[in-house]
């Protein structure tokens, strides 16, 4: 009889196995983690996102100390006792736990996952790591020592000397968790005020017109009337775009890579007549989830499950007034929330992600009325992303035509304005507008 695998439970060797995942599948935080939560008892919940987002955040300075300590590199199927180091490394350095409680947990984890043999072998390192952090840190790089991959770190201090510290630092701390106020329900003023009436501290959002931020982040089920549709979570710079594809009152609006919604639902909301708004993206199961959103916020809207960019396969023929699409990218300027993709991404990720949004650029062109507004939008902070694609695009198409956006947010590029993350502020953002020549 076959012996049966053992149900791993234990929050630290539950999260080595998801970052082990991480390292040697290339899966995300995102996919991986939610079945995990549902594996340990609720206690333990916070404790596994914080090992497994804290490691993530801080990949590259850890991976550069314990590298230090290794005479050779784990095998990968050992890829989860190198996530145990990580893990161990973490906690001694960055969380509340006593040093001898980070240990001897960590050694514990490794028996739980069937690696008996790494016991010692995990205890030694981490001894070490103990007694000489100060000495191994002194010996990374730049880019390791600020907790990013040498060639990000590189692209950054390039394209934004200046904001070279703002950036970094945005991106080794944990995001704000900020909302969007459904003004069909209530004003900003009228929700910070149950707000308030909840003991929920917040304020207001310095740009984004609906947006409030909390003081700390809680289960969106203890916010007032999220249930029916009063709130929605989204970051204040994700919240710019609605204004942008509103500005000629449109009525029939294409929202193309629509997942999971969010921007969906603020055009809906934020309409002042009523529109026709089709939504796609290029996975059903996503579009589950942006059922789900519009479905709270009692809005409508046509899901299409299709490649944006294949026209053929879902276009009618009929113009759009207005287009936003939210393109797929390196997603550099939301790496605060998606900490992983410090881990993930990788350099050569960047000419082919700016190759897919040119295609998307220029399928989807096609469907936009002359006199139309093209919303282009991405978080991202690399130009090659951003300004310098759209340029190349209203150079090559002599019916495009950039229609300025005149605002108190953002850096003004050759084309649109970019976002920045910072600490207290928005998430990365980039945002240009193209109108076609009637």
């Amino acid at each position: 009889m076959a012996k049966t695998k053992k149900l791993v439970t234990n929050p630290r060797a539950v999260a080595a196995q998801v970052l082990a995942e991480l390292l040697s599948k290339g899966k995300s935080l995102a996919m991986l983690l939610p079945p995990a939560v549902d594996r340990i008892d609720e206690k333990d919940r916070g404790l596994l996102q914080e090992l497994c987002y804290g490691v993530a955040r801080l990949s590259p300075q850890l991976s550069g100390v314990i590298d230090q300590l290794l005479k050779k590199p784990l095998r990968e199927k050992d890829s989860d006792v190198y996530a145990l180091l990580l893990i161990g490394a973490y906690q001694l350095s960055y969380m509340r736990v006593p040093d001898h409680a980070a240990m001897s947990e960590t050694v514990e984890a490794a028996k739980q996952l069937n690696k008996i043999w790494a016991k010692g072998f995990i205890n030694g390192v981490l001894r070490q790591y103990s007694r000489r952090r100060e000495i191994l840190e002194n010996n990374l790089s730049p880019a390791a020592s600020k907790a990013h991959p040498a060639w990000l770190f590189g692209m950054i201090e390039k394209q934004w000397p200046d904001y070279l510290s703002q950036i970094i630092d945005a991106n080794n701390t944990a995001a704000p968790m900020t909302i969007r106020v459904n003004t069909k329900h209530q004003s900003r003023e009228e929700y910070l005020q149950c707000l308030n009436d909840a003991e929920i501290p917040a304020k207001a959002c310095g740009y984004a017109q609906s947006g409030i931020t909390l003081d700390e982040a809680i289960d969106v089920t203890q916010l007032p009337g999220f249930m029916d549709g009063h709130c929605s979570v989204q970051d204040e710079s994700a919240q710019l775009s609605a204004n942008l594809v509103l500005q000629n009152k449109p009525r029939k609006v294409l929202d193309a890579c629509c997942a999971p919604g969010g921007k969906t639902g603020h055009i809906l909301e934020a309409s002042a007549i009523d529109i026709t708004l089709d939504a796609i993206d290029i996975e059903a199961n996503r579009l589950v989830r942006v059922q789900e959103n519009l479905t709270r916020l009692n809005v409508t809207a046509n899901l299409i499950t299709a490649n944006a960019a294949d026209i053929d396969a879902w276009w009618d023929g009929e113009f759009y007034d207005a287009i936003l699409l939210d393109a797929p990218c390196s997603a550099t300027g939301v790496i605060r929330r998606n900490p992983d993709i410090k881990m993930l991404r990788k350099p050569e990720d960047i000419v082919k992600l700016a190759a897919l949004q040119q295609s998307l650029l220029g399928a989807l062109w096609q469907c936009v009325k002359p006199g139309g507004i093209f919303v282009y939008a991405t978080c991202s902070i690399l130009p090659v992303e951003n300004a310098n694609n759209v340029e190349s695009f209203i150079a090559a198409h002599t019916d495009a035509e950039e229609v300025l956006i005149n605002a108190n947010w953002g850096i003004k590029q050759s084309v649109g304005r970019q976002i920045l993350p910072s600490i207290t502020g928005p998430d990365g953002f980039y945002y240009a507008c193209i109108q076609k020549h009637a």
